[in-house]
């Protein structure tokens, strides 16, 4: 590992005045966070003056290399000053030192006595040390050491070089609705990689698709890749590669971990069983709890653009019919000719989100194989298929809790089915993914959901009976909507946020009151969160940075357009008081929704969908007080900063 890889601009500073040995080592410390190298400064300086009682670090010559091994430090890293006036660093030649390099090594490894060997070997070099003394910039200063580095190391190669060939670094990021996470993800490993200088190319799963997808070439040269996702990424084109696989919240909140565990060489290579694509695939050791998360999440994803324009389009056609004044009977909604249109159109992406999400899981198990039995799972769950009314029965309607079913199901038959096949001759590959899997999965869902249809039928009905039933008592549906709303902002887009979501967008088929007023409150729990933290970031700006302050207001665009996202830098930052002030704030405000028999029959957009809001004036007064309860809390909860 060169100097040049572990030393940044940032962690220069040159003519620096020092009043005395304690003096240089907060300065060198103060470095070393200024480059974000540090987790905890006050553990490393620790550190750091623990080394100096062992004895001094000053070599002589002007010279002084103080270092430190410890678990406060992100990743092996360098910061230097020069003192044209001296410092006494009680170097044993008794001269005060001119030149002060200060080493921050993590506890995995030998990397601080790689480079304290390197550093000594070159500083013995006194027309080296006068040249680094007498540069006038950091850039200057970093080329004198490159240029040595490489007239004592001419056989290694360099950063530069290695970026010629390809990135060191890969990575993936995607999140179920591939909208903020994925995308946040992806610009924090970037910004580490700079940091650290490792050369990484991020490629993005989101809702318009990959971008800045990774290249065969690319990633036979690089060390290893990272998947930050939260959802299945096709992993068979890493086949033989070191693959680290975890969490999108990782990747925004441990992009120097992740990339040290590539390049330290800590993550195991990925072995594909199959030669095409691979979306099932893991790529590396994950829970088999993980897993089903990430199942569930590839479905929900794939989901959402039907429910969301499906839903929509439904809610301005009962808005339509509503403005023209029509009767709110069974045929409200289709009683005008262009609410009609609407309705029919929204009906038909809506009908889709079952056999979707079904299909979308089980596609996710079993690969391509695993589409047919899907689909068609997700179908039969919605006609309510059984052995004796195979063209569905409405009492056997499973919905939402049969599409998963299927999904996950037919998904592991399938995938069992698969390697059954791999013991067929060769001559029969050709065949088996056009007519021996689709066949048998055909027949294998068929009379899987005709068996189950009128059992899950039951539940389901009975689920549906017991919200509504809810719904006519307040002191039942509050404390529901209140929860649901809270969990929303618990991970503002994770796993808990998600779970709420797909909730309240599966009661949303059933077409009841009740599904309407879990929907609303769902939406308001999302939209408090960033509404809370840009109210007090203008109101109580002394609780916040000057960067901080500067973002705020941004998150007013985002809580109102239901990007609970907006939170995340936020929370991040200040967890302990933010996170409960803004589940407190989403609880509130879902409280009063339902306290005020708010409905909401679209499952997405915020104040753009404010006209198919039922009692629409009473909503926006529980997202305003919910926000101000927010604020109010992060008021008390957070001190006052100091710039």
């Amino acid at each position: 590992m060169r100097i040049t890889d572990l030393l940044k601009k940032q962690g220069i500073s040159l003519g620096v005045s020092l009043s005395g040995k304690q003096d240089a080592i907060e300065k060198l410390v103060a470095l070393h966070q200024k480059c974000g190298n540090l987790k905890d400064v006050a553990a490393y300086k620790e550190g750091i003056l623990a080394r100096e009682k062992m004895g001094t670090t000053a070599i002589g010559m002007e010279v002084a290399i103080p270092h430190a091994k410890s678990e406060a430090v992100k990743a092996p890293a360098l910061t230097a000053i020069t003192v044209p006036d001296g410092v006494d660093y009680e170097a044993p030649d008794g001269q005060p030192c001119k030149l002060i390099f200060m080493i921050a090594a993590t506890t995995d490894g030998d990397v601080h006595l790689e480079v304290l060997a390197r550093l000594m070997q070159m500083l013995m070099d006194e027309s080296f040390t006068a040249k680094l003394k007498a540069a006038k910039t950091p850039d200057e200063f970093l080329k004198i050491i490159d240029d040595k580095e490489t007239e004592k190391f001419p056989d290694e190669p360099k950063a530069a070089d290695t970026a010629k060939s390809g990135y060191r670094v890969l990575a993936v990021t995607a999140c179920p609705t591939g909208i903020a996470h994925t995308y946040m993800a992806a610009e924090a490993l970037a910004k580490a990689g700079e940091q650290m200088g490792i050369t990484i190319k991020v490629e993005t799963n989101g809702s318009g698709g990959a971008k800045n997808v990774l290249t065969a070439e690319e990633i036979a040269n690089c060390d290893g890749i990272i998947i930050a996702a939260d959802k299945n990424v096709e992993t068979a084109r890493f086949d033989g590669k070191p693959v680290l696989s975890t969490k999108v919240a990782d990747g925004i909140h441990k992009p120097e971990e992740l990339i040290n565990k590539i390049v330290n060489g800590e993550v195991g290579v990925f072995h594909s069983d199959r030669k095409a694509s691979d979306a099932g695939s893991s790529g590396g050791d994950e829970s088999f709890g993980r897993k089903l998360y990430k199942h569930l999440m590839n479905g929900v994803s794939h989901m959402l653009p039907f429910v969301v324009a499906g839903g929509i389009f439904i809610a301005i056609a009962f808005l339509i019919d509503a403005a023209s004044g029509a009767p709110q009977d069974g045929n409200f909604g289709s009683a005008t000719p262009v609410a009609a249109w609407f309705k029919t159109i929204g009906g038909v992406a809506f009908g889709f989100m079952l056999p979707i999400l079904s299909g979308f899981i089980a596609m996710s198990i079993a690969d391509r194989p695993g589409l047919l039995v899907g689909f068609v799972g997700g179908s039969l769950a919605a006609t309510g298929s059984t052995f004796a009314v195979p063209g569905g029965d409405s009492s056997s309607v499973s919905g939402f809790l049969g599409a998963l079913l299927a999904g996950f199901i037919a998904g592991w038959l399938m995938k069992m089915l698969e390697k059954a096949c791999d013991h067929l001759p060769h001559a029969l590959e050709g065949i088996k993914p056009v007519l021996i899997y689709p066949l048998v999965g055909l027949g294998i869902v068929g009379v899987m959901m005709c068996a189950v249809n009128p059992i899950m039928g039951l539940i389901n009905q009975g689920l549906i009976n017991g919200v509504t039933a809810m719904s006519k008592n307040p002191a039942l549906i509050v404390p529901l909507c209140a929860l649901l709303a809270g969990m929303m902002a618990i991970d503002m887009g994770g796993p808990f946020n998600k779970a709420a979501y797909v909730t309240a967008t599966g009661l949303l088929a059933s077409g009841t009151d009740a599904a309407y007023m879990i929907m609303a409150a769902v939406m308001i729990g999302g939209m408090v969160p960033p509404i809370a933290i840009a109210l007090s970031t203008t109101i109580f700006r002394n609780r916040w940075s000057s960067d901080e302050k500067k973002n705020g207001p941004v998150n007013f665009i985002m809580g109102l357009s239901f990007v609970t996202e907006g939170a995340i830098p936020y929370a991040a930052g200040h967890p302990l008081q933010v996170i409960p002030s803004c589940v407190v704030g989403s609880a509130v405000a879902g409280a009063l929704s339902a306290l005020f028999h708010c409905t909401l029959r679209a499952p997405h957009g915020g104040i753009f969908v404010l006209p198919t809001i039922g009692n629409a004036a009473m909503y926006f007064l529980a997202l305003i007080i919910g926000s101000v309860v927010g604020m109010l809390m992060l008021a008390i909860l957070k001190k006052p900063v100091k710039e």
